[in-house]
């Protein structure tokens, strides 16, 4: 799904930097236990995390999404898969992973103490028409051809109708629904005929720069830092005049276009249907397509706030971002509103274990260790 260049979430607009902060905050679940980690992925011989994973099943069904969907995909690591299923079968003891030829290479985290940040992102459901009535004014478009040297139009000239009619393919009722598409990079789409949702897949993008319209409202002074979130801005347009919503849109000249299709599920950039919150959109100059991610993931409450609790989780990056970039994953918390409302408070903090199959189990070692990616070789910590 997002086609997914348009994870731009809510990450650019929450991007809470660690780096440097003397006072090392927790309330996002930040944690500091481990002491400094040197490399962007580094071998241990165990994780230093409790528990077991609590996602067996999703992590499962995942896997077989990949098989059928992506078999050369699934060739790569299916070495890690089946070991991983034998582990989970026999318990899924983070403690035990050696004993099923099974390596985790610990991410340092966007400070290099293993806080990796989280982020989410969903599929929404939205109203619309085929034609323009009542309170459906709010044009949906499919991708116009590029003139070869030429731009296509910015988000301001596109709501100004510098696009031609013949590119609408739907009129919703809510030009922030429309944008919140725009920023997810595909979603469902109701009619209102009776028929199955049409499903709108992400087809390209305008070409210009994304600009995060939750900073435009904190560099205003409008939200706070620590409040921004996908309800913050939707509640700051509910105060609103369309014109002002309109206006603050308008910031961001990116603009995203879409492919209908007959209900089909959520795929991510990998062309793989996509398992609520066990699959992630990752930045694949670091985690390739397929790589499976333990991962402990800090519990929020229904307001948002973290809860102090963690849990396990087994998922696979499979999808791509704009925003998501080095040591930060985006996980895909499924369809609709319930799906969304998590989605839009996630910028909270865990740490991350890449898992791979050991050197003699059929694998090769991971890529970075091979190519030296970034300078991000990997290193025993037992050495």
């Amino acid at each position: 799904m997002k086609g997914r260049w348009a994870t731009y979430v809510t990450t650019g607009a929450l991007l809470a930097l660690l780096a440097g902060c003397s006072s090392k905050p927790t309330d996002r679940g930040q944690q500091y236990i481990d002491g400094k980690i040197d490399q962007p992925l580094t071998l241990v011989n165990q994780p230093n995390a409790k528990g077991r994973p609590v996602n067996g099943k999703d992590f499962g069904d995942q896997v077989s999404e990949i098989r059928f969907a992506s078999s050369s995909l699934y060739r790569k690591q299916s070495d890690t898969y089946s070991a991983i299923e034998n582990w989970l079968l026999s318990g899924g003891d983070t403690r035990q992973l050696r004993l099923f030829g099974l390596d985790a290479y610990q991410m340092e985290g966007v400070d290099n103490y293993g806080n990796v940040q989280f982020t989410g992102y969903y599929t929404p459901v939205i109203e619309a028409r085929y034609t323009r009535q009542g309170e459906f004014q709010y044009p949906l478009y499919r991708m116009p051809p590029r003139s070869k040297g030429r731009k296509l139009p910015s988000r301001a000239q596109i709501y100004g109708g510098a696009l031609d009619d013949r590119y609408i393919i739907g009129y919703s009722n809510s030009l922030m629904d429309n944008f919140i598409m725009d920023v997810q990079g595909s979603g469902y789409v109701d009619y209102g005929d009776g028929r199955p949702l049409m499903f709108f897949g992400y087809a390209g993008k305008n070409g210009w720069a994304y600009h995060s319209v939750g900073k435009e409202l904190i560099d205003r002074g409008e939200v706070k830092r620590e409040d921004m979130s996908m309800q913050a801005i939707r509640a700051w347009a509910d105060r609103h005049s369309p014109q002002e919503v309109r206006e603050l849109l308008e910031t961001n000249n990116s603009f995203v276009f879409f492919k209908p299709e007959n209900f089909t599920p959520v795929r991510g950039a990998s062309a793989v249907p996509l398992i609520a919150k066990a699959a992630v959109a990752a930045d694949r100059s670091l985690i390739p397509p397929g790589t499976v991610l333990l991962a402990e993931v800090p519990l929020l409450n229904q307001d948002g706030k973290f809860t102090g609790k963690y849990e396990m989780r087994l998922m696979v990056a499979l999808d791509v971002g704009g925003a998501i970039k080095g040591q930060h994953f985006d996980i895909y918390q499924g369809i609709g509103p319930e799906a969304g409302h998590m989605a839009g408070f996630f910028n909270h903090y865990g740490r991350v274990w890449v898992l791979r199959a050991a050197p003699g189990t059929g694998s090769t070692l991971f890529s970075n260790a091979q190519n030296g990616h970034n300078g991000a070789m990997l290193v025993n910590a037992s050495q």
